[in-house]
């Protein structure tokens, strides 16, 4: 008897456990935007520039570049996670990529941007997160890339990982993010449609005092200009004076940074504190030279939409270029290597297209993020009837 009620005690023991994982799974998937109703930019009639988008209106439109995300939301104060942006499917590497990185201010935490900056190329995925877990992401990649068929004898990898402070909605010294969700975000990449809002590295952040997150877009040339796509993927997490498409979003609902001390009243929400992280990617042949130009105008896109780059954002923009015979081989003894790029008289509509794209991805960042409670804090998402109101208001849309 004693011991069919030990086991019974047992097996209704291991029912709890597996109950409560259930539980949390389910709290996971209710916090998710997978079924987000809300609306991107454009679903809203808003047009952003004159540039037209890829089919998808995402860094995806780039051909071969894939995407992964793990979220992270666990009990009432972890709310972190990794994305991933591979420019391509394969061993980078064996196959690097032609890559820059534009600091527009630098209080943040970007591993690996100086190898860049100095060799011009990129050779691993391009991750992700929270600031404080860098460092443990950093060393995932590296293992995932050492384990990679072909790199037995790799004895050096630069991860480039980059971050923002989800510090207000999680509890950023738990560095919760483990090997295994790294590895699920890189090897879980894939083309196609991009999940936006409260996900990945954008599952804790917060924009303009609203709840932020992940957002993309996409911008296409025209055929006479070499209809090559531009592509943004953003990690907002920044302040200012919310903007869309001109219209004064942020000042007609009343919050905005400084305006406390402005009218002496209310709107102290947004404190201009954060950090954006920008992701760029081009099927355009370039060197690093022009894609750090093109990183640069990537900021512009982010200035239209009201950020004030304050003292304690750690802003970075990361460009790549995709094509196959701008790749740079490992193990090429050759004394010269020839790539046909472009020049920087053709580099103008790809500024544009930068510029566009990466506007529009802090919106969708911000129309597709839902409202947060974690570590204490409730950040809302912008309201959508009321933004449409505004934008209405100022013909921004119909």
């Amino acid at each position: 008897m004693w011991f069919d009620r030990m086991l019974a005690l047992s097996v209704a023991n291991k029912l709890l456990a597996v109950a409560a994982i259930l539980l949390v799974t389910a709290v996971a998937a209710a916090q998710s935007t997978t079924s987000n109703p809300r609306p991107r930019a454009s679903d809203l009639g808003l047009k952003v520039g004159i540039l037209p988008a890829g089919p998808l209106d995402a860094i995806t439109d780039v051909t071969g570049v894939e995407v992964g995300q793990t979220t992270i939301i666990r009990g009432d104060n972890v709310r972190t996670g990794v994305t991933a942006v591979l420019p391509h499917s394969g061993n980078l590497y064996r196959e690097k990529v032609p890559g820059a990185i534009f600091v527009d201010n630098g209080f943040g935490k970007l591993t690996g941007s100086t190898q860049v900056e100095e060799m011009g190329d990129i050779e691993t995925p391009i991750l992700l997160t929270s600031t404080t877990s860098v460092p443990r992401v950093a060393d995932a990649l590296i293992s995932y890339m050492l384990s990679l068929p072909g790199n037995a004898d790799v004895l050096s990898i630069n991860p480039v990982v980059g971050e923002t402070n989800d510090g207000y909605l999680s509890d950023i010294r738990g560095r919760d993010v483990t090997p295994d969700d790294v590895f699920a975000a890189v090897k879980n990449a894939k083309g196609g449609p991009v999940e936006e809002g409260n996900v990945g590295a954008g599952t804790g952040t917060v924009v303009f005092g609203w709840k932020g997150g992940i957002g993309t877009s996409s911008r296409r040339l025209p055929a006479s200009l070499g209809g090559y796509t531009v592509g943004a993927l953003v990690q907002t997490n920044f302040g200012g004076v919310l903007t869309i498409a001109g219209a004064p979003v942020g000042q007609e609902l009343g919050q905005y940074y400084l305006r406390k001390e402005l009218q002496q009243a209310g709107g102290g929400k947004d404190k201009a504190d954060g950090s954006c992280m920008i992701v760029v990617a081009t099927d355009a042949p370039l060197d690093a030279h022009n894609l750090k130009r093109l990183a640069a105008r990537a900021w512009l896109g982010v200035a239209r939409t009201g950020s004030s780059a304050s003292n304690g954002s750690g802003d970075y923009a990361i460009a790549f270029s995709t094509p196959p015979q701008v790749r740079i081989h490992a193990g090429d003894k050759a004394l010269t290597r020839k790539a046909e790029v472009m020049t920087n008289d053709a580099m103008s509509p790809l500024f544009l297209a930068a510029i566009e794209a990466t506007e529009e991805a802090v919106y969708n960042s911000m129309f597709k993020a839902t409202t947060m409670t974690g570590n204490g804090h409730t950040v809302e998402a912008l309201p959508i009837d009321k933004t449409v109101q505004v934008l209405k208001e100022h013909r921004v849309i119909k």
